[in-house]
C-alpha cells in the first residue's frame, strides 16, 4: 500500500487532482461571493442582471485553468487518449506534482480574491451602472496572477521528459 502511495503515477495524478480541486474551490468560492452581491443588486433593480452576471462569472476562470492543467497531466501520462497510463518514476511523478502546484494554490487564492473584487464591482454597478467597465477591470487585475500561474504550470509540465 505504501509503495502505491509513493509511486510516480500516484504523485502525478495527485498533482492533477490538486490543480483541479484547489482552483475549483477558489472559483466556486469567488463566484459565490460575487453572486451574493449580485443578488442584492438585482433585488433592487432586476434590469442590472446582465451587467452583474458578467462580474459574477469572472472568478470562474481559475477553475477552468486548474481543469486544463489536470487534463494536460492526464494526457501526458497516457491516462487520456493513450494506450493506458505509463509507468512513472517517483522523480517524474514528483516533477509533475510540483508543476501542478502554482495553479493549484494561486487558483485557490486568486479565485476568492477575484470574487471579492467582483463583488465590489457589482456594488459599483448597483450605484453607477455606467461604470461596469471599471468594475470589470478591478476584478480582471486579479486574473493576471491566475494567468501567470497557469503559464508557469504549463511551461513546467511541458519541460518534463517522460
Amino acid at each position: 500500500m505504501l509503495n502505491n502511495l509513493l509511486s510516480g503515477e500516484f504523485l502525478a495524478l495527485g498533482g492533477a487532482a490538486l490543480a483541479s480541486l484547489f482552483a475549483g474551490i477558489g472559483s466556486a468560492k469567488g463566484v459565490g461571493i460575487a453572486g451574493e452581491a449580485a443578488a442584492g443588486v438585482v433585488s433592487e433593480d432586476p434590469n442590472k442582471f446582465g451587467q452583474v452576471l458578467l462580474l459574477q462569472a469572472l472568478p470562474g476562470t481559475q477553475g477552468i485553468y486548474g481543469l486544463l492543467i489536470a487534463f494536460i497531466v492526464m494526457v501526458k501520462v497516457g491516462l487520456l487518449g493513450g494506450d493506458g497510463m505509463m509507468e512513472l518514476t517517483v522523480v517524474q511523478g514528483a516533477e509533475i506534482f510540483a508543476a501542478c502546484l502554482p495553479i493549484a494554490f494561486v487558483g485557490l487564492i486568486s479565485g476568492i480574491s477575484q470574487g471579492k473584487a467582483a463583488a465590489a464591482g457589482v456594488m459599483l454597478v448597483g450605484k453607477r451602472p455606467s461604470e461596469l467597465a471599471k468594475g470589470m477591470l478591478f476584478a480582471a487585475m486579479v486574473e493576471t496572477y491566475a494567468v501567470l500561474a497557469l503559464l508557469v504550470s504549463f511551461l513546467m509540465l511541458n519541460s518534463i521528459q517522460l
